[in-house]
């Protein structure tokens, strides 16, 4: 359990006193923090949606708290391009801020980046806006990796050795992320907008250039997830083709190699067959004649075939 006061705090145990503000990060299932909530009247459904793994993002609001669900994009061990998302909980009642996630990591990453914005007379709007900016951040730096891996991608597509299952899988799982990026981005513009909204007058003039900020933030994440994700589609028509153009040159080196042997195998042929008068069995130097024909006939093809570049 974290606690923000005049600095960082990390402790077991938090006594939460309602007469001055506390700042205060720890995971969902902590069981003081739960009691608090239940014993100072917090709705039910709020519990039940905080508790709920697959809860999507959501704002909900009364007359004593505000409850902010958002998600936080975690790297997953498949893949170093496959995200995952958690569900995290933003609670604001009167003097106390808490922050709630699934992930004792990911508390970590957001007080550690918070503490170095923090300041002991911040509001707790303010310190909303900043945990939520920190948040948006983060997704964005995922897509601006996503976007340095894509183009590693693309030189490896042309590469001599090329690993076509590790690019195939680097791309889906690329695909899957901008596009949960994308998605949650848009309910995440939506939510932010019901917190701004649901501020006093006052509050809202103060912070109105740092939600458009954030706004814009959320903006270019959707953007930007989309157009990668068609990059990806891009990347993924790039190594088709590659990999068909790469086929091909295999089967026209093949069928070279066939049209070279077609009319050496026609001869053979001939003389493979078991007919009694056949005036080149008689013949000193018929089987030096047959070699050389052989020869000049294969040499004349293959010059040919490299005339036209099929080898």
């Amino acid at each position: 359990m974290y606690l923000f006061s005049d600095r960082l705090y990390r402790k077991d145990e938090i006594v939460l006193d309602d007469s001055k503000k506390q700042v205060i990060f720890t995971t969902i299932d902590n069981d003081t923090i739960l009691e608090w909530l239940k014993k100072h009247d917090f709705p039910v459904t709020f519990i039940e949606d905080i508790q709920n793994e697959d809860q999507s993002i959501a704002y909900e609001a009364n007359e004593k708290f505000q409850l902010i669900i958002l998600k936080y994009f975690v790297a997953d061990e498949e893949d170093e391009l496959l995200y995952h998302d958690e569900n995290v909980v933003i609670i604001v009642t009167g003097n106390t801020f808490i922050f709630l996630g699934r992930d004792p990591a990911t508390i970590r990453n957001i007080t550690a980046k918070l503490y170095k914005r923090y300041k002991q007379s911040d509001s707790l709007q303010y310190i909303t806006y900043t945990v939520i900016d920190i948040m948006v951040d983060h997704t964005m730096w995922i897509i601006d990796r996503i976007d340095d891996r894509l183009e590693e991608i693309e030189d490896r597509i042309f590469a001599e050795e090329l690993d076509e299952e590790t690019v195939q899988k680097d791309l889906y799982f690329a695909r899957r992320t901008l596009n949960r990026i994308a998605k949650l981005s848009v309910q995440s513009t939506d939510v932010v907008n019901k917190i701004y909204n649901h501020f006093p007058v006052e509050v809202r003039k103060k912070l109105k250039y740092e939600f458009i900020d954030l706004k814009e933030h959320l903006s270019f994440s959707i953007n930007e997830s989309k157009t990668y994700l068609d990059r990806t589609g891009y990347l993924q028509n790039l190594l088709m083709g590659f990999l068909s153009n790469r086929m091909n040159q295999a089967m026209q080196r093949l069928a070279a190699i066939s049209l070279i042997f077609l009319p050496l195998t026609f001869i053979v042929g001939n003389y493979g067959m078991n007919f009694k008068y056949m005036p080149e069995l008689e013949w000193k130097y018929g089987y030096a004649l047959v070699w050389g024909l052989n020869i000049a006939i294969g040499w004349f093809i293959y010059r040919w075939l490299k005339k036209q570049k099929w080898i």
